[in-house]
């Protein structure tokens, strides 16, 4: 094989890029992996890693705010955003670190560059070879047997509303921010612009929060958004749903941006000192050459069979640029699947509904399998069960005892359909959520299951008792 001859060249190397070059390698292959920017992509340096840092520096100013609740008295709090702005990007340096470093454990080679996929040519006789080419305008081929597309996505805008990093901010902008605006007007209600929303209420910004459909969060189970909205509003966030933007109104001035929208045929205004547009992400497909290739792309998401093979079957897709499912752990498992098909082994398909989801806003909220709603419309009849964190001794002791765990079962069957959580730290209680979905529990595996006492993990025992009306403590 010659130096630009690779078994695989993984084209972005974000979370599922180097997580299938580090699997590819584990099974014996010659991996490159080509980045335009840095390893680890958007998820390490502006998104997943730095805005769950100022979550977290947000969470302890809350926590000291309310310290006296604990018999701790304090004096003189303030923030000092600056610093937590530093100790955000020495943990992004930290992982980074990390990740080149298991890429040379792996020998795995890195081009940083843009890459672009080449159709058949003198370098091969089949569609999948990448020119990189470099900043200083230097280029090269590289020829590969199997090609793994993960470009990841960007923000998506809406026209009308370019940012401009002053006024008009995505989460990217809004990560770089020297200093706490007075005000800001957060557009999309669904996972991000939760988590900015929470994050920067807590620092003591004004937030008002706008969202097309008809409640915020709507992917979540209707109950979890109501019981947000109503934790959301005791925290003085102003909400709007149901609001459709005009943006040929947005105006610039004097400091302050505004912006005209509909609701329910009434023209409404909106003011604020900056604006952050939060409304989902969109694949990264243009100009990395699919044109080149048989790859198809519909929605604006490359196609992919169950193994992520495209229609080329030497040339794979996975993460962000697949559609689906936008989340770092999901393309590191596609990535992984990917890999192994590529290498002869038998993988099992992806289930989605096995994927748990996570909000990182004060409270979190976290879910696995279907909505309620969902359930209903596949033809389920349900039995739910309910349990609150006030009734969990460890909830209390912690400060925390907003929110409950909803279980939602099939009646005739007992399997678990969903699981949705809303409290402090169920970012990690949804992780026995997410193991009794793979191994089929059922409620009465997960309430016989022995729960310490006192913990947060005890609600999961009494949720799943109340399916069927036996909760202990309520």
């Amino acid at each position: 094989m010659n130096a630009n001859e690779y078994d695989l060249v993984v084209l972005g190397g974000g979370t599922g890029g180097y997580v299938a070059a580090i699997r590819a390698s584990q099974l014996g292959l010659k991996v490159a992996v080509i980045e335009k920017d840095k390893l680890g992509g958007t998820c390490l340096h502006r998104g997943c890693i730095p805005s769950k840092a100022l979550l977290r520096s947000a969470e302890v100013f809350h926590t000291v705010t309310k310290s006296l609740e604990f018999g701790v008295e304090v004096s003189g709090i303030s923030i000092n955003f600056l610093k937590m702005q530093v100790r955000k990007q020495t943990i992004i340096d930290q992982l980074y670190k990390g990740v080149q470093y298991l890429m040379k454990k792996g020998n795995i080679t890195v081009f940083q560059g843009d890459g672009r996929v080449m159709g058949p040519s003198i370098f091969s006789p089949q569609a999948g070879s990448v020119s990189v080419t470099r900043g200083d305008g230097s280029s090269e081929i590289l020829v590969p047997n199997y090609l793994l597309i993960a470009t990841g996505s960007k923000p998506r805008m809406l026209t009308g509303m370019q940012i401009d990093g002053e006024y008009v901010l995505t989460t990217e902008e809004a990560l770089d921010l020297e200093s706490l605006p007075k005000s800001m007007l957060v557009i999309g209600a669904g996972v991000i612009g939760a988590e900015w929303a929470s994050l920067l209420n807590d620092l003591g910004v004004q937030v008002e929060l706008v969202e097309f459909a008809d409640r915020i969060l709507p992917q979540e189970d209707a109950e979890i958004s109501k019981e947000m909205t109503r934790l959301f509003k005791k925290r003085k966030i102003k909400i709007h749903t149901g609001v459709k933007l005009l943006p040929e109104t947005l105006l610039k001035e004097d400091g302050t941006v505004s912006i005209q929208a509909d609701k329910n045929g009434e023209v409404i205004s909106f003011y604020s000192e900056k604006m952050l547009v939060s409304m989902g992400r969109t694949a990264n497909v243009e100009n990395i050459g699919l044109e080149n290739t048989e790859v198809k792309v519909e929605n604006n998401a490359i196609q992919t069979n169950e193994y992520f093979q495209t229609a080329e079957n030497h040339i794979y897709a996975i993460g962000d640029v697949i559609g689906g499912l936008q989340l770092a752990h999901v393309a590191a498992h596609e990535g992984i699947i990917a890999v192994e098909h590529m290498a002869g082994l038998s993988p099992h398909p992806l289930d989605y509904s096995k994927v748990p989801k996570v909000t990182y806003s004060r409270p979190e909220i976290a879910s696995i399998g279907w909505t309620e709603e969902e359930a209903k419309k596949k033809g389920y009849t349900l039995k739910t069960g309910v349990f609150p964190f006030k009734a969990i001794g460890k909830a209390l002791i912690n400060g925390e005892q907003d929110g409950f765990v909803k279980i939602i079962t099939d009646e005739s069957t007992h399997d678990l359909l969903g699981i949705h959580m809303i409290g402090a730290h169920v970012s990690d209680l949804i992780a026995e959520g997410a193991l009794a979905k793979v191994l089929d529990a059922t409620p009465w595996e997960i309430a016989h299951t022995v729960h310490a006492h006192p913990s947060l993990a005890e609600i999961l025992g009494e949720a799943a008792q109340a399916v069927d009306g036996m909760q202990i403590h309520s």
